[in-house]
């Protein structure tokens, strides 16, 4: 019984040591959308997916516009109190007629500014905003690259639209209608602009399944090549706009990602194993698309520079274990993946993508699947701490200051004519020092283990008395030992003695 509770107690021990150590875990259910309609959720949507989102930002606007229309209808009954209550105080004397109407007019202006503003679609941009965005106008050279490029994206949207003829024609005239509100609306939120965009897509795709019949399938290639046309034309005004603390976010995590250089490999449980050149080539490739995600223009191309750098993680994986990997072993992975890489912008490219690409992608399939994760590695790097990395506070604290860092000098960091003695040294030095900290918690848990034993013998042995104490043991009495077989023979006294041996002299 011991024996087999002592394996029992060191397995559980194992996987609570591995759950300990693993730190990073994130449940599928927490990547969906926390209304429960099973589509991906976003942080940027508060746990929302497009849909619902959408949904209650109806509801908070509606409600909000409400709230106005009720705050301006109770400004104005005070002002019409006020005015007559004093009115009916000073008398006819006290105000001429030119004053009166003077008056009057004022109060009418005033109430009517009052009331554009709770209805205003969003402050205007000042013109000293507007005299910095023209100092900072782009260069000519990057004016004819986007031109260039707008140039062939709009003739291949065309000549796309051209196969599908009365109802390419009118997804033609919709689009070019909508960039050209768009133009005047520059002056609204990027929130709002986001909004316009989103309803764009949705009655454009609404309108070809109810009216043109098209097939979902050829829709969702449709909506690639609106959002494509679009998004080419409206990038320069939309991604990172000044109006936004879009860069801000965009140096905060910068700055977050250079100070957690020092993270390592271990410290975050990556099941990669970088010393093999296929895994080390799927690492550099991983990093190169999410770096080359900010040089894309339109959000599924974004996406797609996301998806690519999650399969060679999946690959660099397999290689790695030799088997499949898991979703446990991915968002590690693509959290060392970011902090290696430190992706430009990486902020501004997550909220545009957020906020303009065709919401399908985002809720569903792979891109969806692959961006959500994207977010939670970004949230995880932001909350990053001592626990998190199964370190102590202080450790911690002493490798964020930079002043210790637990990479030592590895041999890529020496020069080409350093002795290999001294390289092999310091290669040894760290492996030693790696083997130290193993040992070191491998005696704790073992200590630890000793006294769980301890604990355990100690329990039982208190139950058993317990119940013996409940219990107590009744000693009875030993059975009489059976009589002889004549011992109620009354007539026993009436037979003969027993022979007695004689002996005869002969």
């Amino acid at each position: 019984l011991v024996s087999s509770l002592y394996v029992s107690l060191v397995s559980r021990k194992k996987m609570s040591l591995k759950s300990e150590r693993r730190g990073i875990h994130v449940d599928q259910s927490d990547l969906l959308c926390k209304k429960g309609c099973g589509y991906y959720g976003n942080p940027a949507w508060q746990g929302f997916c497009s849909k619902c989102w959408r949904e209650e930002y109806h509801k908070a606007r509606q409600k909000q516009i409400q709230e106005d229309w009720e705050l301006a209808e109770r400004l104005q009954r005070e002002e019409e109190e006020a005015f007559a209550s004093s009115q009916s105080s000073q008398g006819a004397q006290s105000l001429t007629f030119s004053k009166f109407e003077e008056k009057k007019t004022n109060e009418k202006t005033r109430k009517v500014t009052t009331v554009k503003k709770f209805f205003s679609a969003s402050s205007r941009v000042g013109s000293k905003k507007a005299e910095i965005q023209e100092a900072k106008a782009p260069s000519p050279s990057i004016n004819r690259q986007t031109s260039i490029e707008t140039d062939r994206v709009s003739k291949e949207f065309i000549e796309f639209l051209k196969t599908f003829h009365k109802t390419g024609q009118e997804i033609y005239k919709q689009t070019k209608l909508f960039l050209e509100g768009m133009h005047y609306k520059r002056d609204l939120s990027i929130e709002e602009q986001s909004e316009c965009a989103q309803d764009f897509y949705h009655n454009v795709a609404e309108r070809m399944q109810t009216r043109g019949k098209v097939p979902p399938e050829r829709v969702e290639k449709i909506m690639d090549q609106i959002e494509k046309y679009i998004m080419t034309r409206l990038y320069k005004h939309v991604f990172c706009p000044e109006t936004t603390d879009d860069e801000k976010k965009d140096l905060a995590i910068q700055k977050r990602i250079r100070a957690l250089r020092w993270v390592t490999p271990q410290m975050l449980c990556v099941p990669v194993n970088e010393d093999i050149p296929e895994v080390s080539d799927m690492v550099v490739k991983a990093i190169t698309d999410i770096i080359e995600m900010d040089s894309k223009r339109v959000p599924r191309d974004k996406l797609a520079c996301i998806t690519k750098c999650s399969k060679h993680i999946f690959n660099a994986i397999k290689i790695t274990k030799n088997e499949p990997a898991s979703a446990d072993d991915f968002l590690p992975t693509l959290i060392y993946i970011v902090l290696k890489g430190n992706p430009p912008r990486l902020q501004s490219n997550i909220q545009y993508i957020t906020r303009f690409c065709n919401p399908s992608r985002l809720m569903t399939g792979e891109d969806g699947y692959y961006f959500t994760n994207l977010c939670c590695a970004v949230a995880f790097i932001e909350k990053l701490d001592a626990q998190s990395l199964n370190l102590s506070q202080e450790d911690f604290d002493r490798y964020m200051s930079g002043q210790t860092s637990p990479r030592k000098q590895e041999a890529e960091s020496w020069s080409p004519d350093a002795c290999l003695g001294v390289k092999q040294m310091y290669k040894n030095l760290d492996l030693l020092s790696q083997l130290n900290e193993r040992q070191e918690r491998i005696m704790n848990e073992a200590k630890k283990l000793e006294k769980d034993l301890i604990d355990w013998t100690d329990g039982i042995t208190r139950e058993v008395q317990d119940i013996v104490e409940k219990y107590p043991l009744e000693i009875k009495p030993p059975n009489q030992p059976l009589a002889a077989i004549d011992s109620e023979n009354i007539e026993n006294d009436k037979l003969p003695p027993p022979l007695q041996p004689q002996v005869y002299a002969g």
